[in-house]
């Protein structure tokens, strides 16, 4: 099978992001089983990094757009490479593929391992997405707390060992004010940098790499023979009826 990491924002527009965008590449690549092969692509257009709503609906065209192009290409699921799961129903009205949005995905799986999980992310711009997100999902009694770590997207990197730090020291406030008994990464790159296999024998609850389960996640909608359902995603009615010819069209139509 194959399948693809769309990031929404152009992480490859200088050596330093395509560097990472190949570091990512290795690490899902580790993470897959034998018989899977797995690619990482991003879009020209979008934030940097994604800290807000605002960000997040800049973030959506591009990779509704970029999607599309990717299932012509024949992938044959898709991981939306943001925790926020920006654009998750429009991709999914758009393509017949599998979509994985990491923050659902390490939601339901985090839902089965316990019964209140934490969410710890970079800063209090995303708390009320993610509640919301949450929610959304059908999971909101089960969410104890999102808790943050205070350090920007783009700053997790340059100091590994305080970015752990912090998240241990957030994650024991999780465990021991909110009752929580499972942890989840609530951002790719937290994801990325590995820190929840470092932390969870520290903390001696299951932490969530968002990265590593949304990838895993894809694998056994592909193997199962499952993508989601015309009736919760219906395509688009200009579609649907044959008005536009297809879904890169409808973009167009829309000024895409």
């Amino acid at each position: 099978m194959r399948i693809c990491y769309l990031v929404p924002g152009p992480m490859g527009r200088t050596p330093e992001g395509r560097a990472e965008m190949e570091r990512r590449a290795t690490l899902l690549r580790h993470y897959t089983g034998p018989d899977t092969q797995v690619g990482i692509v991003d879009v020209p257009e979008g934030p940097a990094s994604i800290e807000s709503m605002y960000e997040e609906y800049l973030s959506i065209p591009a990779a509704v757009r970029r999607a599309v192009e990717l299932q012509a290409e024949g992938w044959d699921a898709l991981i939306l490479g943001c925790f926020g799961d920006p654009g998750l129903d429009a991709l999914r009205e758009l393509v017949e593929i599998p979509v994985v949005g990491p923050g659902e995905a390490t939601a339901l799986v985090a839902a089965s391992l316990g019964h209140r999980f934490s969410i710890i992310t970079i800063t209090e711009s995303v708390v009320p997405g993610t509640e919301r997100q949450i929610r959304n999902v059908g999971l909101g009694e089960k969410l104890a707390s999102v808790r943050v770590v205070g350090i920007p997207v783009l700053e997790l990197h340059r100091d590994r060992a305080r970015t752990v730090e912090a998240v241990v020291q957030v994650g024991r406030r999780a465990l021991e004010e909110d009752r929580a008994d499972t942890l989840v990464l609530g951002c790719m790159s937290m994801g990325f940098l590995e820190i929840a296999e470092e932390v969870a024998p520290v903390l001696g609850v299951p932490v969530l790499n968002p990265g590593k389960v949304a990838l895993k996640f894809a694998e056994a909608l592909v193997g199962a023979g499952l993508s989601h359902s015309r009736r919760a995603y219906m395509t688009p009615p200009k579609l649907a009826a044959g008005k536009v010819a297809s879904p890169l069209e409808l973009l167009h139509a829309h000024g895409g």
